[in-house]
């Protein structure tokens, strides 16, 4: 029988339920969400095109902060103005930034909340090259695992939580699967999961999704020849152009340089969906049937779910949108309200 923890918080319309591992540990939990898309984006790309495109930007006070690593990199990070009370690290999705819609109306809402938000950019997102050649991607636990661990050690005594999304969201369901004796945290929350890598990569060269691709693909193409131009790397950049699919990508380009012998070694060794079963932190991952970077086909069963671990699906929803709202003028960021709520329960104690 699937154990409803907290999740439970926010009212079920139904769960489904399917024994439990051979090993007769409880499995966790799937719930359908409450989420209802608005009328007038029941597409799932209008869904994950809206806040890109027409979101309002949120102003907010940050303070900057540059994190030195231990191997002489450094990650920039940025505070909401608030000096105490408990803390949310936030993680990006592929590309991301703290000008992400997504980023800042979080932050905006943890600061709300009264507590502290703290964004990480991953290596060479702020909008300054990282100084080792090597960058971030999907399995990069190490650079998360430092912040939470910094932060643990500045603030003892202080509850820590961490929301993060896409591609930040595998990173750190892999972390929490990969080192559950070493966590700190008091909750995680992860949304629009890539649970499966090569399905998603597969996904995105499919249909209207390879429109996604060829956006993010070129991104990362143009900052390779930037970052690159005056270093020598055995990587094929004199035919960086011609790698238009991630998998083209991943395999020339990120497999190489982050220590995997090809593109299939890093999708299998960085895909999160092998982690859940050992996570020990009370986690809410959200995702949307719908969303067109991943196929449902790569959505976890109940029986793959540590006992602490939330599945919340939605209809629809899109990658990274859940938009409501009665109309255009009156657009509700769902996420905004659903993620603070969840973690309310292990920071407001």
């Amino acid at each position: 029988m699937a154990l409803l923890w907290s999740c439970t918080r926010y009212p079920i319309v139904w769960t489904v339920e399917t024994p439990a591992p051979s090993d007769s540990v409880s499995s966790g939990t799937i719930v359908k969400s409450r989420f209802q898309p608005a009328w007038w984006l029941a597409d799932a790309h209008a869904q994950t095109l809206w806040p890109q495109l027409f979101r309002r930007p949120i102003k907010i006070a940050l303070r900057p902060e540059r994190l030195e690593l231990p191997d002489g990199d450094f990650v920039d990070l940025c505070w909401t103005r608030k000096n105490t009370g408990p803390i949310v690290a936030i993680f990006h999705g592929l590309e991301g930034s703290i000008n992400s819609s997504y980023a800042r109306g979080m932050m905006a809402a943890i600061e709300a909340r009264g507590w502290r938000g703290v964004f990480m950019h991953f290596r060479g997102c702020s909008g300054e090259f990282n100084r080792l050649d090597r960058n971030y991607h999907s399995g990069d636990t190490g650079d998360i695992a430092f912040l939470i661990s910094t932060l643990h050690e500045r603030f003892p005594g202080t509850p820590l939580s961490a929301v993060a999304y896409s591609l930040g969201g595998n990173a750190l369901l892999k972390y929490l699967g990969e080192y559950p004796e070493l966590q700190k945290l008091s909750a995680a929350v992860a949304v629009s999961v890539p649970f499966l890598l090569g399905v998603g990569a597969d996904r995105l060269d499919q249909g209207f999704s390879k429109i996604y691709q060829r956006h993010l693909i070129a991104r990362l193409r143009a900052k390779m020849k930037a970052k690159y131009r005056d270093r020598s790397l055995d990587l094929p950049l004199h035919r960086i152009d011609s790698l238009t699919t991630f998998r083209l990508f991943d395999d020339q380009i990120t497999a190489p340089l982050h220590g995997f012998r090809d593109v299939d070694d890093y999708y299998d060794r960085s895909s999160s969906r092998q982690f859940l079963i050992h996570i020990d932190t009370p986690s809410l991952i959200i995702h949307s049937l719908d969303d067109p970077f991943l196929t449902p086909a790569a959505i976890p069963h109940e029986k793959e779910l540590a006992q602490r671990v939330c599945l919340e699906l939605s209809d629809g929803g899109g990658h990274v949108g859940f938009i409501g709202g009665k109309t255009p003028w009156q657009a509700g960021y769902w996420l905004d309200q659903r993620i603070p709520e969840f973690l309310s329960d292990y920071l407001d104690k």
